[in-house]
């Protein structure tokens, strides 16, 4: 019960932390908020280090980097769907992709899901064609595909990094997250470097990609919590619940409209991760 409490109100902190990202990326070139997010996500790792203790071991911080590598991919891909895209459209399908990918590890390392997940998988993939069906004119239409398939990448990155900063070591405390952090950093600050990318935020966006990394940290270490006192497969599509309250903020703060299409077909998103979840 722990672990699904934790899970849960991770789910709602992360969803909280995208909301605040997309409104970061429509103000600031996509590197610039990655990089930005992550720099307070690591001063707030560092913050709690002394309260929550653990042993920094090689392992622990490699199995954290190779997490924070595939999540910085995501996240420029996420945030540059969130941009480019319908937020209450992008969040749902990142989701979906992301609760999926844990389901398969699960099950090539053992795990047997109940027939209610593998259905879970089914809908979900039925979600993907109705969400990504527009009303808008064709030219329209190729750029909502454009972010539908950006956000399905972005999915299988979160994937990614869930499964990886669960092999850390147990009694590595939130190490893992630093070398993440560390990681991810680095990663992006090379990739601007090399293409020439501003890192300077755009006006009046400073202080949303500072919330945003900040909640982005505080979900990170719910879910290490949530995982070490869990199965990944249970925890990690629990979290993956995160866009309900990106659509709800989305809903009642931007006042984004959707066709009937599309909210047929976040519906089944949404269902989709709750029958992953109910496994």
């Amino acid at each position: 019960m722990t672990a699904v409490v934790l899970a849960t109100v991770c789910a709602v902190v992360y969803g909280t932390a995208d909301f605040f990202g997309g409104l970061a990326t429509r103000r600031s070139r996509v590197l610039a908020v990655v990089v930005l997010s992550q720099t307070a996500g690591l001063v707030m790792v560092v913050a709690l280090l002394p309260f929550l203790p653990g042993t920094p071991t090689i392992k622990t911080l490699a199995w954290g980097m190779a997490a924070g590598v595939s999540g910085s991919v995501a996240l420029v891909l996420f945030y540059r769907a969130l941009a480019t895209g319908v937020m209450s459209v992008v969040a749902p399908l990142t989701a979906t992709a992301s609760a999926i990918l844990p389901v398969l590890f699960g099950l090539a390392t053992g795990e047997r899901p109940e027939p209610v997940a593998l259905g879970g998988v089914v809908l979900a993939l039925l979600a993907v064609l109705l969400v990504s069906r527009g009303s808008s004119p064709a030219a329209t239409a190729g750029r909502s595909y454009g972010s539908v398939l950006t956000s399905l990448a972005a999915g299988a990155g979160f994937g990614g990094f869930f499964i990886l900063i669960s092999q850390a070591p147990e009694g590595g405390g939130i190490w893992p997250l630093f070398g993440a952090r560390l990681a991810s950093i680095t990663l992006i600050a090379l990739l601007a470097l090399f293409t020439g990318r501003t890192l300077r935020p755009g006006p009046g966006a400073c202080h949303i990609i500072v919330v945003a990394g900040a909640l982005d940290m505080i979900a990170n270490v719910l879910f290490v919590f949530a995982q070490q006192r869990g199965l990944l497969s249970l925890v990690a599509v629990l979290v993956s619940l995160y866009p309900a309250s990106t659509l709800l903020l989305a809903r009642y703060v931007l006042g984004e409209r959707l066709n009937t299409v599309q909210v047929v077909g976040i519906g089944f998103t949404l269902a989709a991760v709750a029958l992953i979840a109910a496994s």
